[in-house]
C-alpha cells in the first residue's frame, strides 16, 4: 500500500497541475536531446531556435530588453535578468562565426545583444542626474534605477518601493560591455557615452564602502531595509574595474580619448575588501549563492586559488540541496510561510522558513559553466545529472528551467522536521508558458560550453579567468596576474628641496637631485593630478561634472603622465604638507614611506617599473630627525628598505622604464584648463648652511605642563585672561587660556586685532616646531582639525569583520558599522570627546583610528577576538600600559608622547600578554581591548539555547527569542549583538571576568546536558556570589576581613586550587541547581 505522504503528495500534484489548466511542459525527456552524428549546422540550428523561442522572442522591440516575467502584463525589465539574456545571444553568435554560410543569424544575435545593451544605457543614461548625485553621496536615494520599463525605459519603482541600489548590477553590465566589445562588437557610438560610461566607473570604484541591498535586492537577511557591504558585490565591482582599465570603448577603431581611466588605488582597496569579507558575504549572510557568480562565470574575482575553493565548498555546503542551490539559510523568498501582502519582514519570523527555503536550479548552471571554464569534467557531470531530473520541455523540445522548487503548505511540517525528505514543486516561472528568462539563457550558455560549440575564450575574451599555469603569461592584463609572489623592484628617484639641502647631503654620500635639475620633467603633488583628473568625463550635456576630487594613492604617483604636452612625475600623498600634526613627526614619516612601498611590492601588476619620489625637505633634518632620516637614506642606497628591493637613479635615467599615462581628455577643454603649480625649488643663498643643530633638543615633562592654575583662571574676567594671554610666554598656558576663552567667546573673539582662531594657529605651529605634543594635540582640537584618511582608515576595519566606537572610556560612545564620510566622522569625534573634557582624545583618537587602520590591513591576527574595537577603550589600554610600566612612579601622560610613540605603544598593547604581568593588569589590558577567547560567541549561543529567559549583565538583557529565531550560530550579527550587551560593563577587568563567567557556564552546561536554567541569568550576581565565597574563604585561610574592593579577586589566577574558575563554576551549579531537569532517557537515577 502507498504510504499517506506518498498519497498526499499525488494529491497535491494533482491540485497544483489541475489549477495550471493543462501544463504545456513535461518532464524534459533524453529522446528529444541531440544525436551523437548531428552536423554543425543542425546542431546550431536547434540552438537557435531554442533560443529564438525561449529568450529573443521576448525581447522588447523599442528598448531591447526583457521582462522579469514573460506574461503579456509584466512591464518590468531588471538590468540583471537583460544583461544574461544578452549575453545567451552573443554566445551563440560567437558559434556562428565558425561557419561560412550562417544565413544572417550571426548578424542578428549579434544585434539583440547589442540592442539590449544600448537599451539599458539608455535607460542608465536618462539617469544621469542620479550619477552625479551618487558620485557626491552615495546612498539608496541616489542610486541608478535597476527596473525600468521594457517598453519606454521609464522609471518604474520610486526608492521608497524599491531597493535600487545593487552596485553588481552596473558592475555586470560594464563588464558585459568590455567583454563584447572585445570580441568585436560595437556598442558604444559617441564621447557623450564614453564619459557616461567614465562616470558610472567613478560610481563603482568605491564598491568597497558603499553597503547596498545585493542581488537579492533585500539587503539584510532580515529583510528590513537595512543594506550592507555584499562581497558579491565588490567582487562583480572589483571584476568590472580590472576589465575596463585602460579599456577602448571603441574597440579597434578608438582613439586616445575613448580610453577608461580607473583609480588603481581604488580597485586595490576593492580587492583587500574582498580577500577580507569572504568566504562571509556579508554580516548576516554567512554563505549566500550570489557569490557563485562573483567567484565563477562571469567574474572570476578571487585571485587566490585557497580562498576561491573555500568560499566554493562553504556555498556547496550549506546551500546545495536536491533541486538547486538556496539563496542563503532561512531565506523566506517565495516559500508558503512567506506573508505575500508584507514587504519587510517582522522580528522572529526567520526562525518559519528554517530548513522550506527554496531551492534554485540556476545555481547548478552556474557550476556546470564553472567546470567548464576549470576544466573539471567531472563537476559538469555531476550538475549535469543533477540538473537532468528537474528541467521540463515544451511542445516544440526545447528544455524549460524552473525558477524554484518550493515545499508546498501542506508538507512544510514534515520538511521541517526532517530536512529533505519532502518532494518541491516548481514555480510556475519555467511552467505553464512562463519562462524564467535568466536561468534559460545561462542554460544555453551551459550547453553551448558543454557541447563545445563554444570555448571559454569565445565569452570571455578579456581573459577574466585565467587558468594558474597560464597566469605568468606578461601579455595577459596586469590585474589578472593573480596571487603570484611580486617580485618588483621599485626606482626610487631622491629630490632635494633646494641646492643647499643638496650639497649638505652630498657630504653624508647622499646624492639628490632638485627639482630645477629635472626640467624639463615636472614634479607636482598629487593634489594638481587630482585638478588634471577633475576634467575627465566633463559632460555638460548629461550634466556630469567628471572625476570626484579623491586624492590619488601611491599606485597612481608612481606613473609618469603626459600632460598637455609636458612630462610630469609625483610624489607621493606622505611627503605632502598636512595640515595635521603626524606630518611634523619624521619617525612616522619614515614608517609611513616604508609602509608604501610595501603595498606598491604587493600590488603593483603593471609591466614597466613602479617609480617613487622621496622629497627630503629642510625640515627633515633639523635637529635630532636627521639621524634616522640619514640611516632610511642609506638603506636606499643600499638597494633595501624593510624587505623591499629599490633601485636609487637619476629621474632622467629611470623614465625610461616606467609606466606612462597620457591624460588626453585635456585636449578636449584646453581653454578651460587651470594653471597647473608644480613643485618649487627653494630659492635660498647658495653659499648658506643648512643649520641642523638648530634643532630643539627632547622636551622637558616641564614645558608640556602649564604654568597657571587652570581651576583660578575659569573664575577670573575675559579681559584679565587676555592680558595673562599676551603676557605670557608658555605655550601649554597660552593653550589652556585659549580654552576658557573660546567656551566663553568663540573663536571670532578678536583680542589685540588678531582673533583667537588665529592665535591657535599660532599656538599650533610653534608647538609644533617644538615637538610640545601635548600642546599640539590640544591645539589641534580646539581649532576641529581633521586628519587626511581618516574615512578610508575606519573602512579597513569595518571590511574585516569588526565594528568601531568612537567616544570616552566610561561614556556614551557611537558605533560605527558602515562607511561613512570623514565630515560626519570629524562630527562625531568632536561631539563625542570635547564637550566631556577629552580635547586632546578627540585628535588622539583619529591618530589611533590610521594606526589601527594599517595594522588591522597588516597584521590582522593583533585584532583577532576582537569584533568591536572601541577606540576609547584603546587609549584606556593604552594608559594602563603606561601605569603598568612606571611601576611605583606616576605614569608618563599619554598626549606628551609623540605619534610614533603612540604608534608603538598601540602595538605593544596589541601583542598578545607578556609573562610576568599580575592576572589583575592581564584583565585590565584584555578587558580594555574587548578581547574574547576563541569561539567566545558559539557558546554564548549554546548558553542561550538553555536560557529560556536569557541573562542579564550591566543592566543590559539578552533574551533567547527572538535572538535564536532570527539569527544562527555563525552569524556575525550575533556576535555583534553579544558585543552589545556587554557594552555598559564599566570596569575592563569586571568585563574580562564576566567573559570567562560564560565560558564556565558553556562548559557546565555541555557537561551537564540535563540542566538548564529556570529564570533570567543575572551575570553580575553571580560574579557577586563567586566574590562572596572568595572573601570567605581569604578570611579563614589567611584572616583577612571582608572588603567591597574586588581588586584580588580580579588579582587571582583563573585556573587551579582558589582560582575565579572555581568560584565562578560553584555559583553557577547552584544557581542550575535551582533551575529545571530535562529528562533524559539514559538516566540511571530516573523511575520508570
Amino acid at each position: 500500500m502507498a504510504s499517506l505522504a506518498d498519497v498526499g503528495w499525488k494529491l497535491l500534484e494533482f491540485k497544483a497541475r489541475s489549477k495550471r489548466s493543462g501544463s504545456i511542459y513535461e518532464p524534459l525527456k533524453l529522446s528529444s536531446l541531440q544525436r551523437e552524428d548531428e552536423p554543425l549546422w543542425e546542431k546550431l540550428d536547434r540552438y537557435y531556435n531554442a533560443v529564438k523561442t525561449t529568450i529573443l522572442n521576448y525581447q522588447s522591440p523599442t528598448t531591447g530588453l526583457f521582462p522579469v516575467k514573460t506574461c503579456p502584463t509584466c512591464k518590468e525589465a531588471k538590468v540583471r535578468d537583460s544583461l544574461y539574456c544578452a549575453a545567451s545571444a552573443w554566445a551563440l553568435s560567437m558559434a556562428y562565426r565558425r561557419i561560412d554560410d550562417d544565413m544572417g543569424r550571426t548578424h542578428e544575435l549579434e544585434h539583440s545583444a547589442i540592442k539590449c545593451m544600448r537599451g539599458i544605457l539608455y535607460c542608465y543614461m536618462r539617469q544621469a542626474d542620479k550619477v552625479e548625485q551618487f558620485k557626491q553621496d552615495p546612498s539608496p536615494s541616489k542610486c541608478l534605477h535597476s527596473v525600468f520599463d521594457v517598453v519606454t525605459g521609464d522609471e518604474v519603482h520610486s526608492y521608497s518601493d524599491y531597493h535600487h541600489l545593487q552596485i553588481d548590477a552596473v558592475s555586470l553590465f560594464l563588464l558585459y560591455l568590455v567583454e563584447m566589445i572585445c570580441s568585436g562588437l560595437q556598442i558604444i557610438y559617441n564621447t557623450d557615452e564614453v564619459s557616461f560610461i567614465q562616470n558610472l566607473v567613478f560610481c563603482v570604484e568605491r564598491a568597497y564602502r558603499v553597503p547596498d541591498y545585493g542581488m537579492w535586492e533585500r539587503g539584510s537577511k532580515y529583510n528590513n531595509g537595512s543594506t550592507e557591504l555584499h562581497s558579491s558585490s565588490v567582487g562583480l565591482a572589483k571584476a568590472a574595474l580590472e576589465a575596463i582599465n585602460g579599456f577602448n570603448l571603441f574597440g579597434n577603431q578608438g582613439c586616445s580619448w575613448s580610453v577608461i581611466f580607473v583609480d588603481l588605488d581604488a580597485h586595490n582597496r576593492n580587492r583587500q575588501t574582498l580577500s577580507s569579507l569572504l568566504p562571509r558575504e556579508s554580516r548576516s549572510h554567512n554563505t549566500d549563492a550570489a557569490l557563485l557568480p562573483t567567484i565563477s562565470y562571469p567574474a572570476f574575482a578571487v585571485d587566490d586559488d585557497a580562498l576561491y575553493s573555500q568560499t566554493l565548498d562553504k556555498i556547496v555546503r550549506k546551500l546545495r540541496g536536491k533541486y538547486g542551490f538556496k539563496r542563503f539559510l532561512r531565506d523566506g523568498y517565495r516559500t508558503a510561510n512567506e506573508d505575500k501582502d508584507r514587504r519587510f519582514y517582522k522580528p522572529a519570523e526567520m526562525k518559519l522558513f528554517d530548513g522550506i527555503e527554496c531551492e534554485f536550479p540556476i545555481f547548478f548552471i552556474y557550476m556546470m559553466i564553472d567546470g567548464v571554464f576549470r576544466g573539471n569534467s567531472a563537476q559538469v557531470k555531476e550538475y549535469q545529472d543533477l540538473l537532468q531530473p528537474i528541467i521540463f520541455q515544451s511542445y516544440e523540445g526545447h528544455a524549460v528551467i524552473p525558477k524554484y522548487y518550493y515545499v508546498p503548505a501542506d508538507f512544510v511540517e514534515a520538511e521541517q522536521n526532517k530536512h529533505g525528505s519532502q518532494k518541491r514543486f516548481p514555480s510556475n516561472s519555467g511552467r505553464d508558458g512562463m519562462v524564467f528568462l535568466c536561468g534559460q539563457a545561462l542554460y544555453n550558455i551551459a550547453k553551448l560550453l558543454v557541447d563545445e560549440l563554444i570555448s571559454p575564450k569565445d565569452i570571455d575574451p578579456i581573459h577574466r579567468y585565467v587558468p594558474h599555469q597560464d597566469q605568468r603569461n606578461v601579455s595577459m592584463r596586469y590585474s589578472n596576474q593573480g596571487p603570484i609572489e611580486n617580485d618588483v623592484v621599485i626606482h626610487v628617484a631622491l629630490i632635494a628641496e633646494s641646492q643647499r639641502l643638496q650639497v649638505f647631503l652630498n657630504t653624508y654620500g647622499i646624492q639628490t637631485q632638485t627639482p630645477q635639475q629635472v626640467e624639463p620633467i615636472q614634479i607636482w603633488p598629487q593634489k594638481e593630478l587630482v585638478k588634471a583628473y577633475r576634467f575627465l568625463a566633463v559632460n555638460e550635456k548629461l550634466g556630469l561634472s567628471g572625476r570626484p576630487e579623491r586624492p590619488v594613492g601611491c599606485i597612481g604617483t608612481c606613473k609618469i603622465y603626459r600632460i598637455l604636452g609636458k612630462t610630469v612625475v609625483c610624489y607621493p600623498i606622505v611627503f605632502d604638507l598636512s595640515d595635521f600634526y603626524l606630518s611634523q613627526d619624521v619617525m612616522l614619516l619614515i614608517d609611513d614611506i616604508k609602509n608604501a612601498l610595501q603595498f606598491i611590492k604587493q600590488c603593483w601588476k603593471m609591466q614597466g617599473r613602479p617609480l617613487f619620489l622621496v622629497l627630503i625637505r629642510e625640515d627633515n633634518i633639523k635637529g635630532s630627525r636627521f639621524n634616522p632620516v640619514l640611516d632610511m637614506l642609506a638603506s636606499f642606497k643600499k638597494g633595501n628598505i624593510g624587505g623591499v628591493k629599490v633601485h636609487v637613479d637619476r629621474l632622467q635615467t629611470l623614465i625610461s622604464g616606467a609606466v606612462v599615462e597620457q591624460l588626453d581628455f585635456l585636449r578636449v577643454n584646453e581653454a578651460e584648463i587651470p594653471e597647473f603649480k608644480s613643485f618649487e625649488e627653494l630659492e635660498l643663498p647658495k653659499h648658506s648652511k643648512v643649520k641642523r643643530q638648530m634643532s630643539t633638543p627632547n622636551v622637558s615633562e616641564l614645558e608640556q605642563q602649564p604654568e597657571i592654575n587652570v581651576e583660578e583662571w575659569l573664575l577670573k574676567p575675559t579681559h584679565e585672561i587676555v592680558q595673562k594671554f599676551h603676557d605670557c610666554n608658555c605655550l601649554a598656558s597660552q593653550a589652556q587660556l585659549a580654552v576658557i576663552l573660546l567656551r566663553r567667546e568663540g573663536p571670532d573673539f578678536l583680542a589685540k586685532d588678531e582673533n583667537l582662531r588665529d592665535e591657535l594657529e599660532r599656538i599650533y605651529r610653534r608647538a609644533g616646531s617644538r615637538k610640545l605634543w601635548s600642546v599640539v594635540r590640544l591645539a589641534a582640537s580646539l581649532l576641529t582639525k581633521l586628519v587626511d584618511s581618516l574615512a578610508p582608515s575606519i573602512t579597513s576595519v569595518l571590511v574585516h569583520g569588526k565594528q568601531v566606537t568612537l567616544g570616552l572610556f566610561g561614556q556614551e560612545e557611537e558605533v560605527i558599522s558602515n562607511p561613512l564620510s570623514p565630515g560626519v566622522i570629524q562630527g562625531i569625534i568632536y561631539s563625542r570627546c570635547a564637550p566631556q573634557g577629552g580635547e586632546r582624545e578627540a585628535v588622539l583618537q583619529q591618530e589611533l583610528v590610521i594606526h589601527i587602520g594599517w595594522i588591522i590591513s597588516n597584521n590582522p591576527e593583533l585584532f583577532s577576538g576582537m569584533l568591536k574595537i572601541r577606540v576609547g577603550w584603546i587609549v584606556q589600554a593604552m594608559k594602563q600600559e603606561l601605569k603598568i610600566r612606571a611601576g611605583d612612579m606616576p605614569a608618563q601622560d599619554i598626549y606628551q608622547l609623540s605619534p610614533s610613540d603612540i604608534k608603538q605603544l598601540l602595538l605593544d598593547v596589541l601583542q598578545p600578554q607578556h609573562t610576568g604581568r599580575s592576572w589583575l593588569n592581564k584583565r585590565q589590558i584584555d578587558g580594555s581591548l574587548n578581547r574574547t577567547p576563541l569561539g567566545f560567541y558559539d557558546r554564548v549561543w549554546q548558553i542561550l539555547e538553555r536560557t529560556p529567559k536569557g541573562f542579564m549583565v550591566a543592566g543590559t538583557h539578552l533574551p533567547q527569542q527572538p535572538t535564536l529565531s532570527d539569527m544562527t550560530m555563525y552569524e556575525m550579527n550575533f556576535s555583534l549583538l553579544v558585543e552589545d550587551t556587554l557594552k555598559n560593563i564599566i570596569l575592563p577587568e569586571n568585563r574580562q571576568i564576566i567573559v570567562e563567567l560564560l565560558m564556565v557556564v558553556s562548559v557546565v552546561l555541555e557537561r551537564n546536558p540535563e540542566l538548564e536554567f529556570g529564570d533570567k541569568v543575572d551575570l553580575d550576581g553571580l560574579v557577586k556570589e563567586a566574590f562572596n565565597d572568595f572573601q570567605q574563604d581569604r578570611a579563614h585561610s589567611e584572616g583577612i576581613e571582608k572588603q567591597n574592593d574586588m581588586e584580588a579577586f580580579y588579582n587571582t589566577p583563573a585556573v587551579g586550587k582558589r582560582g575565579t574558575s572555581s568560584y565562578l563554576t560553584k555559583a553557577v551549579m547552584i544557581l542550575l541547581l535551582q533551575g529545571d531537569f530535562k529528562a533524559c532517557k539514559d538516566d540511571p537515577c530516573s523511575v520508570s
